[in-house]
């Protein structure tokens, strides 16, 4: 098709299929836009964003990958006349989608049917009080008050129902990830990276108690309005870094300096993670380079792992390189100059080279809304053994010793989704599958109490349930079902989890930040 590609001109904005291959590694070819076009040795290279799919996959192509017979050119925005200057369309806004994807699932009231009771738990695939009568009807789609929820039974009964919420609920859950304020990037220097709402993301946001977010925050970490995008922050602008012993393919824009966005390769020292042009410069400066860990207090060592915490004002250099590489692998983030109100936690593996960065978690050292995670990243090479269930786990470990209950900030990533989710879930079924009947009674415990424990916000617990579809509604009191399909998962998701913190290992004491002289 590079024939037809010639004799029409192909401009940015135009969308059309281009071909790629799938996980299986089968062509396929999904429509994209074009966002850049370049000519490298007379041939034109065009870089496409693919509809629907994660600008991760972005990438140059040439002519003929692209399918000319179903091009389609830009169309210019045609301004709908308006009523008192005002346009005759409104705009859709997040608390309207939110309200409207609620309605959908909003279904009129039926009557619980009638199941049989069971004495004591049983784990066989049997009716209880719950199994055949929760429609979607009953109370329980909304988030329960704190009141009712906290009052909760837990039934660790079986139900022949399906466990998991309808896609609906699904999307209704992912429709939450957009709010944030927008910033303008400046990309050519390096600065502070912050993070908006978390995390995957992805995410569903839940400021507000009932599900509906608030209005953007002005404080704190801020989100980067995807609207507000120019033309140079949607491309990738690093072709590859070599850290360490890993090479690394960014996924994402990130402001280094203009001048080393032509390179092959930008070669960053592991240690101190300054980059650097060649590998001779990197040679010449780890003959300088004193460093082996990351800078910072080591708080944290059991086998080879350990956390650095690092402190964005003392260490200012290391930590806006810290975000800057970040920055490649995290698209819902703005860079800003200012580390000083953060701490970054980095992860690391010992070898007899020295402790090598695995991920990290910043957090600001004052929150006013109890948010315990800004940024976090399980670094490629890292990823899918288990270190971001590491991470998450080791933020909340934190929290219980400040004696807080924290949430990650919105909107989290689509894989920081994923994870918490996921983290969320093993820890809030650990507590209620080792809950013990009392007097030959079903176990009781509280949101409250599961919040208290874990200290995972009362809004992700709930949230938590509700994504498991546990919380149900019986006899005037919110209760909490297990089915087999449930805990069958869950241990079987246990017994993979072989990364767990060890709180004995930990070595923290938690400052007043308040005090401006702990700067």
């Amino acid at each position: 098709m590079a024939d037809n590609s010639s004799s029409v001109e192909i401009v940015e904005g135009c969308r059309l299929p281009v071909l790629r291959k799938n996980q299986e590694h089968e062509d396929e070819w999904p429509l994209a836009e074009i966002l850049s076009v370049k000519e490298v040795s007379s041939r034109k290279l065009y870089y496409v964003h693919y509809i629907d799919f994660n600008k991760r996959l972005d990438e140059w192509v040439t002519g003929d990958r692209l399918d000319m017979k179903k091009l389609q050119f830009p169309k210019k925005e045609a301004k709908t006349p308006t009523k008192n200057g005002l346009s005759g369309s409104r705009p859709s806004s997040p608390e309207r989608e939110v309200r409207k994807s609620l309605d959908l699932n909003v279904q009129p009231a039926t009557a619980p049917s009638r199941g049989k009771t069971l004495p004591t738990p049983k784990r066989k695939v049997e009716a209880v009080p719950l199994a055949t009568q929760v429609s979607p009807a009953t109370p329980v789609p909304s988030l329960p008050s704190s009141a009712e929820a906290s009052q909760a039974s837990v039934f660790p009964a079986v139900r022949e129902t399906n466990t998991f919420k309808s896609r609906e609920d699904h999307d209704q859950l992912s429709s939450l990830t957009t709010n944030g304020t927008a910033r303008r990037l400046v990309p050519s220097q390096p600065g502070r990276k912050r993070k908006a709402n978390c995390g995957g993301a992805e995410e569903d946001s839940q400021d507000s108690s009932d599900g509906i977010p608030t209005a953007p925050r002005m404080t704190g970490s801020l989100v980067s309005d995807r609207s507000h995008d120019d033309i140079v922050t949607r491309m990738k602008n690093i072709e590859c870094i070599e850290l360490g012993r890993h090479r690394l393919k960014p996924w994402y824009f990130s402001p280094y300096p203009q001048e080393l966005t032509t390179l092959p390769i930008l070669y960053l020292c592991e240690f101190c993670l300054k980059y650097l042009k060649s590998l001779k410069c990197l040679q010449r400066h780890l003959t300088k380079c004193n460093l082996r860990h990351p800078p910072g207090n080591e708080i944290y060592r059991k086998g080879t792992i350990s956390f650095f915490e690092i402190d964005g004002r003392k260490n200012k250099m290391y930590s806006q390189n810290l975000c800057l590489l970040a920055k490649c692998f995290l698209d819902h983030k703005t860079l800003y100059y200012d580390t000083d109100p953060f701490l970054f936690y980095v992860m690391t593996e010992y070898d007899s080279k020295g402790f090598h960065i695995v991920g990290y978690f910043s957090k600001e050292k004052e929150s006013t809304e109890d948010y315990n995670v800004a940024c976090i990243l399980t670094l490629p090479p890292y990823q899918r053994r288990g270190y971001g269930k590491l991470l998450i786990e080791f933020s909340y470990e934190l929290s219980k010793v400040e004696g807080k209950t924290g949430t990650p900030e919105k909107p989290l990533s689509d894989l920081g989704l994923l994870s918490y989710r996921s983290y969320w879930s093993q820890t809030i079924l650990e507590i209620l599958m080792d809950l013990k009947p009392d007097n030959g009674e079903r176990p009781q415990i509280t949101i409250n109490e599961i919040s208290e424990i874990t200290s995972v916000k009362k809004e992700d617990v709930i949230s938590t349930l509700q994504y498991l579809n546990l919380i149900n509604y019986y006899k005037g009191q919110y209760i909490l079902t297990l089915s087999e399909d449930i805990v069958d998962g869950h241990e079987r998701a246990m017994q993979k989890r072989h990364l767990r913190i060890d709180p004995k290992c930990l070595h923290f004491t938690p400052k007043d930040w308040s005090k401006r002289g702990k700067w």
